[in-house]
């Protein structure tokens, strides 16, 4: 299981994705702290994508939560120092932390998450994107009500794209979080909804919810970008190259199609590079 002190390891793995290119145009000490708080949603996420048992998974995610609360009761446990400075230092939010491990225990459930209702992905998104949002928004610098609006949009629009990206991994280990809303409207019968994710995965009407779903990131995509527009400076510069490159991967993925078979998707480093150009540079 990753550990927050193990700092340097995240930290050189980090420029390799799209998190660490938009975390590099930080000053030193917010670029420290976002690192930081990467490290600590890489290890709650390990633990709920693991391969231990669900009631194993539950337990070590509540070990966490204890000692989130630890580090803000006053006794911090060896594994949260390094977050710990950074969470004085910008106000970091204990409710944020919890809501994270919260997003996580969803997906450690002994039945997993399949054709939720909107309203329970939604709780979803915000826990396990918007929440790190909160988090985020603090430590980049913005103003508390822009930030908490930005980490709101910015954060489904994300969690979005990367469940539409990952519809036929996600299914291998029984998840489908496209709504059941959108799927019975698209014509998946509650049947199929009720079969469980590969049924879903495979059933020839799953593009047209895909369709909808993409349309709601899209939206999302549009209400962070105007909440930027006050942003021009620094404080805006890491999360606009963020959905800047998750909105290339949406588009990406739309102009493949969402038809099985379903090719994988991904940006390339030129491709992200033309972006940090446009996005920082130009």
């Amino acid at each position: 299981m990753p550990d927050v002190t193990q700092l340097p390891g995240v930290a050189a793995r980090a420029p390799a994705s799209s998190f660490g290119i938009a975390m590099r145009f930080l000053p030193a000490d917010r670029r420290a702290a976002m690192f930081a708080l990467h490290a600590f949603c890489r290890a709650v996420d390990d633990i709920a994508d693991g391969p231990a048992p669900p009631p194993e998974r539950r337990a070590a995610l509540q070990r966490w939560r204890a000692d989130v609360d630890a580090a803000y009761d006053g006794a911090c446990p060896p594994r949260l120092r390094a977050l710990a400075p950074h969470i004085a230092a910008y106000g970091l939010a204990r409710a944020d932390f919890r809501a994270v491990i919260d997003g996580m225990l969803m997906d450690a459930q002994d039945r997993p998450l399949c054709a939720p209702p909107a309203d329970t992905l939604d709780l979803y998104c915000d826990r396990v994107a918007a929440a790190v949002g909160r988090l985020s928004v603090r430590v980049f610098g913005l103003p508390r009500d822009d930030g908490l609006l930005l980490a709101h949009h910015l954060g489904r629009a994300l969690q979005l794209t990367n469940i539409l990206r990952d519809v036929d991994e996600d299914a291998a280990v029984g998840r489908a979080y496209v709504p059941r809303e959108l799927l019975l409207a698209a014509g998946v019968e509650p049947r199929v909804c009720a079969a469980g994710a590969g049924e879903i995965a495979a059933h020839p009407a799953l593009p047209r919810a895909c369709v909808d779903l993409a349309a709601q990131a899209r939206r999302h995509y549009a209400a962070a970008d105007f909440v930027l527009r006050g942003h021009v400076g620094a404080a805006g510069r890491a999360p606009r190259l963020m959905g800047a490159v998750y909105g290339a991967l949406l588009a990406r993925l739309a102009a493949r199609g969402w038809a099985g078979p379903r090719a994988a998707v991904k940006l390339g480093r030129l491709e992200r590079a033309g972006i940090v150009l446009r996005h920082l540079f130009l």
